[in-house]
């Protein structure tokens, strides 16, 4: 009898509160947007950060709010942007797709036996914590000789949601096809080496060095010394040399790759020339410049 009575008053005591519980969802209903969930609908859902939001709920009730521009998702890219203008009633620019890059180019080195290895020196073995930003703290500017080069523990790979950027060859390295250009990874480096650029881009310096010609060769096998020389054969002006790197203007390169034939590091790439990146293959001869 005594357990009969036990169970009724919890029941009853159940009937009660959820009763209460029921009037005060009534009492306290705030009434919602229904685009709100209209907008987060068009979201990918990464929470990958790079709108500059934490995640993808705040970025779409800042859109609502009027608080954020329609197209900050690089993750839904253009099709996202449109659907979000739609139900906003509004008209959004097309969305040009960006990938990030990598401004180091460390893994084009090879050793006496034609091995690939990483272009910066290394001056300490670094054995703490696997992170760039603490490896960056120790020994003066971390483990590697160049200030500016990247450090290779991985810190942006942990980063990203996407599997889109590993390290080879001591350095990160991007798979265009995955990248979405959230630029995750930039956030997460220490020395600020990646950049959203194009995807598809024939030609790329990857180096980020602004220390002189004869600091960045003790420090790099393959760093920009701002020679000019790149400067000097590009028949569009797209390539301008500032603080002692080599810097392209997309807006201007046409991808004819004849600043890659005389770079005298290799530095430059040019995903049409066979064999790039090997120290054997020699400057093309041309009379306008002087290697």
């Amino acid at each position: 009898m005594d357990i009969i009575l036990a169970i009724a008053v919890l029941g009853g005591l159940g009937l009660i509160f959820g009763l209460v519980l029921a009037a005060a969802s009534k009492v306290f209903y705030v009434e919602t947007d229904p685009r709100l969930d209209q907008l987060n609908a068009c979201l990918p859902g990464a929470n990958c950060g790079g709108c500059g939001y934490a995640g993808c709920g705040a970025y779409a009730e800042a859109v609502l709010k009027g608080e954020a521009p329609i197209g900050a998702c690089a993750s839904g890219g253009n099709e996202c942007a449109q659907a979000m203008a739609a139900i906003m009633g509004v008209k959004a620019e097309a969305v040009t797709r960006k990938v990030a890059l990598v401004r180091c180019s460390g893994d084009r080195s090879y050793d006496k036996d034609g091995n690939l290895v990483r272009g910066s020196k290394i001056k300490a073995e670094y054995e703490g914590f696997k992170d760039c930003m603490a490896a960056s703290k120790v020994g003066g500017n971390g483990p590697i000789s160049c200030k500016y080069g990247c450090l290779g523990f991985g810190t942006c790979t942990k980063a990203c949601k996407y599997g889109a950027i590993s390290v080879k060859n001591g350095v990160a390295v991007v798979d265009e096809d995955l990248c979405v250009g959230c630029m995750a990874c930039a956030a997460a480096c220490p020395r600020n080496l990646i950049v959203p650029v194009e995807p598809g881009r024939n030609v790329v310096i990857a180096c980020a060095s602004m220390a002189k010609g004869a600091v960045t060769t003790r420090g790099c096998t393959v760093g920009c010394i701002g020679c000019g020389l790149c400067k000097k054969i590009c028949p569009e002006g797209a390539i301008t040399v500032t603080n002692n790197l080599a810097v392209i203007d997309y807006s201007k390169c046409t991808n004819c790759g004849l600043c890659a034939t005389v770079c005298p590091k290799k530095l430059i790439k040019d995903s049409n020339v066979e064999n790039l990146g090997d120290p054997t293959v020699k400057p093309m001869n041309n009379p306008e410049v002087k290697v």
